[in-house]
């Protein structure tokens, strides 16, 4: 009887819990759709014709009503403002391209200098010798040539490496994102067998035949490139995962760059996030390890689209044939591989990534470094809190990127997921626009105020979910 009388009274708070958040969930779906209406509305209008990734990348049942991006109209310093006049902290911050925040005046003058000069596709750009200039001085890497994105400076880099190694297969490794080419679109076969299948559809088994996926930072995965040695062109590491910002294996990384130079494999860092942002050298300076090859872009168009590849001349030689001079009996002695690009050093890029690149210069490595301090003491302050609150995730950081982290007694299930789902529209309710599930990049335009705002809204955001039967229970 006892029994049955505690089952009952558990069943009863359970449903009594569910039918809590239940309420809890329309009352936000409600508020937060009354509050972004025209960004709902855009989306409904256009989805027909507009196929956005983005938008399905978060769509779940449950929220529903409030799967739609925020359609910005507005952006100067940590600020946006979209389309319904609302104002946001953002910590998006062009996905990491930000670095000086929105719209700052060095970039927008030399934008309005060049749009005023016009948009010159065919001539060399006027830039672009400086800014491959500036790239090789600041990173210490030989060579330079542009792209007009991430995804084609890492298929670059690849291209190059086989080519002059003649040989055909890559290593990646798990957790690692590449943008979207499809060699890179792979994952491990089985967790003991690293040779790649395809990641999702429209993707050929033929494309990802030659690629090795690899655990990052388990030192067994160096025994597998040893093993591959003779057939392995590159290793291709993004040396700190977005993914997983808690990860930063610098023994690791020593000993992969000893083991891929002594069998004449190259080493490519994937530097879209960490590069001019996470040290003036990017992750190569941080952790104090030269890569053969490795790919920039985000910080250093400031904004506008761009793809950097750089390395050492024996790589970057393939592009144009290598070193020649005139007025003597030279010529270009390096055979090619294919490189080509409409946009590649389009006018407004190189107008930008030249300003930004002169500005990075003249503030030394102060400004990275005071910029991580600050980012270290923010992720230090919601650590704080996360741990008084028992809640089962820690924030991570590198440089000013952060992002949470599941603890090793976190209980996953599906609402946690819903927790977390429901954490960021709480905190774009309450003006932060963030990536993910809470992580970010600062920039040197967010303020302490600005901080303390991103603070505030996250402890608010938590009790309040707290309060309505979310991230409960979710700790052994």
């Amino acid at each position: 009887m006892m029994v049955s009388s505690s089952k009952q009274m558990t069943n009863s708070i359970a449903q009594a819990t569910s039918d809590l958040r239940q309420k809890y969930l329309e009352a936000l779906s409600d508020r937060y759709t009354k509050r972004t209406k025209t960004s709902k509305q855009m989306t409904q209008t256009y989805r027909p014709v507009l196929a956005d990734p983005r938008v399905s990348e978060w769509f779940d049942v449950p929220t529903k009503e409030m799967c739609y991006l925020i359609v910005g109209k507005e952006a100067r310093g940590s600020r946006i403002w979209d389309i319904d006049g609302n104002e946001y902290v953002d910590i998006i911050m062009g996905f990491g391209a930000n670095l000086l925040g929105h719209n700052p005046p060095l970039i927008k003058e030399a934008l309005h200098e060049q749009i005023e000069k016009g948009i010159q596709l065919g001539p060399q750009s006027e830039f672009a010798g400086e800014v491959a200039a500036l790239i090789s001085e600041l990173t210490g890497m030989e060579r330079v040539t542009f792209s007009n994105t991430g995804t084609e400076a890492v298929m670059s880099a690849i291209r190059l490496a086989r080519s002059a190694t003649k040989r055909s297969k890559i290593a990646v490794f798990s957790g690692s994102y590449h943008g979207h080419f499809d060699s890179t679109l792979a994952q491990a076969e089985t967790p003991e067998n690293p040779h790649a299948v395809p990641m999702s559809t429209g993707i050929l088994p033929s494309m990802v035949e030659d690629v090795l996926v690899l655990n990052y930072g388990d030192f067994r995965s160096l025994e597998i490139i040893k093993n591959y040695r003779d057939e392995l062109a590159a290793v291709l590491v993004e040396p700190i995962q977005t993914r997983q910002p808690n990860l930063q294996p610098k023994a690791f990384l020593q000993e992969l760059r000893q083991v891929t130079a002594e069998s004449e494999i190259a080493l490519i860092f994937d530097e879209m996030v960490t590069g001019f942002r996470l040290h003036l050298g990017g992750a190569q300076a941080w952790f104090g390890i030269e890569a053969d090859i490795a790919t920039y872009g985000k910080v250093v168009g400031g904004g506008m689209p761009i793809g950097i590849i750089a390395g050492k001349a024996n790589y970057l030689d393939q592009i144009d044939g290598g070193m020649w001079n005139y007025g003597d009996n030279s010529f270009p002695q390096v055979e090619k591989t294919f490189f080509a690009g409409t946009h590649c050093k389009h006018p407004l890029s190189m107008a930008a990534a030249r300003a930004i690149l002169q500005y990075l210069k003249s503030q030394g490595p102060t400004l990275q470094q005071q910029l991580n301090q600050r980012t270290s003491q923010y992720v230090e302050r919601l650590n704080v809190f996360f741990e008084a609150s028992q809640m089962p995730i820690r924030m991570a950081h590198f440089g000013s990127f952060f992002g949470p982290v599941l603890t090793e007694d976190a209980i996953f299930s599906d609402l946690l997921v819903m927790s977390f789902s429901l954490l960021r529209y709480h905190l774009f309710e309450k003006g932060i626009l963030l990536r993910g599930e809470g992580g970010g990049f600062l920039s040197t335009a967010h303020t302490d105020e600005d901080i303390d705002c991103i603070i505030e809204a996250m402890k608010n955001s938590i009790i309040e979910l707290k309060e309505a039967g979310f991230f409960l229970h979710f700790k052994t």
